[in-house]
């Protein structure tokens, strides 16, 4: 959700919803901001009565225009400039400043401009604010609206070509992480769906980029049509891997784990050398390849008893049976 300044385009959105029932939260759910910033901006033109948008458009803009003149009298002043500094490292908040500055010295100065001034340029007073930007409750629905936005960008399972399902060709993948006893390392794993083949990577920080940079390092020169993740986080830079790479990215819906039974299956194989709660830091890349060739080079039944590196590396052909 946004805190930032509206723009003559929402105002006059607001001014269209006067008329309307319609509540200061509903008029900011649909213009993704906080309700406090529609609240404010109607107090600021006088209030939601006879709210004019091109009034309070110009206003705000003579508001900006003014913060900007007045924190440049911190700048030129170094009088102003001397009694702030006194003050704010003795822990004065910038409202206590500005409303003891005329008293003392005859200026005066908005508190708001001092706020601006710290964070903008004078960052090394901010240790001595007791209300630091940026630390605000988050709201209730927040987070909630924010993982909604992010599930209507992914593709669905449901909506992968035919041939995915039916593993005719090489190159449409299974991918998820599994977790170390640290829990912010992690073993990436992508699974060939046509023969089982097993790619693994080490992840010393489980994260979103180095999951991206990875599977984008990994798929250089390996063929890779679509890959289908499950629903972790570090997942969600899924738009920059379909971009690195060209690969379509598809989700399996939430706790719908069978939809990626391969993956999941080949996942099970690799606990065996690496069990839950196992710790990752001290593990190195080879150790990881080490499990991955003896999996790989593992008969299976599915494949008519060939190995996952026999038909994707060297290119046997087999009639893929049901299963995983």
């Amino acid at each position: 959700m946004s805190h930032e300044h509206l723009n003559l385009k929402q105002r006059i959105r607001l001014e269209v919803w006067v008329e309307t029932d319609m509540t200061q939260k509903e008029m900011a759910d649909r213009l993704g901001i906080v309700p406090s910033t529609v609240c404010r901006e109607y107090r600021r033109a006088g209030g939601r009565a006879g709210y004019d948008a091109r009034r309070a458009d110009a206003l705000a803009r003579k508001r900006r225009r003014d913060g900007k003149r007045e924190t440049k009298k911190l700048l030129s002043n170094d009088g102003i400039f001397s009694y702030v500094d006194e003050k704010i490292r003795l822990c004065w908040s910038p409202e206590q400043i500005a409303g003891r500055m005329e008293k003392e010295i005859g200026a005066r100065i908005c508190h708001e401009t001092i706020y601006t001034f710290i964070y903008e340029e004078c960052p090394e007073w901010k240790p001595y604010l007791r209300q630091k930007k940026g630390r605000y409750r988050r709201r209730w629905g927040t987070r909630e609206r924010e993982r909604n936005r992010e599930e209507a960008k992914k593709r669905r399972i449901n909506t992968r070509p035919d041939v995915v399902d039916t593993r005719e060709r090489f190159g449409d993948w299974e991918g998820d992480t599994i977790v170390g006893g640290e829990r912010t390392t992690g073993i990436l794993t992508h699974v060939d769906r046509k023969s089982g083949y097993l790619l693994a990577d080490l992840l010393k920080r489980k994260t979103a980029e180095s999951v991206w940079k990875t599977t984008a390092r990994r798929f250089s020169n390996v063929p890779f049509h679509t890959v289908t993740y499950d629903n972790g986080s570090e997942f969600s830079l899924h738009e920059l891997i379909r971009r690195d790479t060209g690969a379509d990215v598809y989700f399996a819906f939430p706790y719908h784990s069978w939809e990626r039974g391969t993956n999941e299956n080949t996942n099970g194989l690799l606990r065996q050398f690496f069990p839950k709660r196992m710790l990752f830091g001290m593990l190195r890349q080879k150790d990881v390849q080490h499990a991955v060739d003896l999996i790989n080079h593992r008969p299976r039944k599915r494949l008519s008893y060939l190995t996952p590196h026999e038909v994707f590396v060297e290119g046997k052909s087999i009639a893929i049976q049901s299963g995983m």
